[in-house]
């Protein structure tokens, strides 16, 4: 079963904005694309970047490093230097507040 965690008012994260969460064990990056919540880990498989400080164009994240890019609706690698995809984690509104999901979801995109 899935834990969640409050992580404040939705309305506080608009359109284009995206902010970074601590969980246990993993740093988040939550974006908002054009409404819908989209959750990744924050730090870069290819050297450990954070990807909270880097690009984000469309629906995708560049890191700010060597420049590896990825998906964030799905976690997959778009462009090198890194080739294992982001993590993904669950994002959901209720009541106006914004919960994330505690831990991964395995193949999730």
């Amino acid at each position: 079963m899935v834990g969640w965690t409050d992580i404040g008012e939705a309305r506080l994260l608009a359109p284009g904005e995206h902010r970074v969460v601590e969980l246990p064990g993993y740093s988040v990056l939550v974006v908002n694309l054009q409404g819908e919540y989209f959750a990744v880990e924050n730090i870069c498989p290819h050297d450990g970047g954070e990807l909270g400080g880097g690009e984000i164009e469309g629906d995708t994240v560049t890191c700010p490093r060597h420049g590896a890019c990825f998906s964030l609706k799905s976690g997959e690698v778009l462009a090198p230097p890194a080739f294992e995809d982001l993590l993904c984690f669950r994002v959901q509104v209720e009541a106006g507040r914004l919960l994330l999901a505690q831990e991964p979801e395995e193949g999730w995109s």
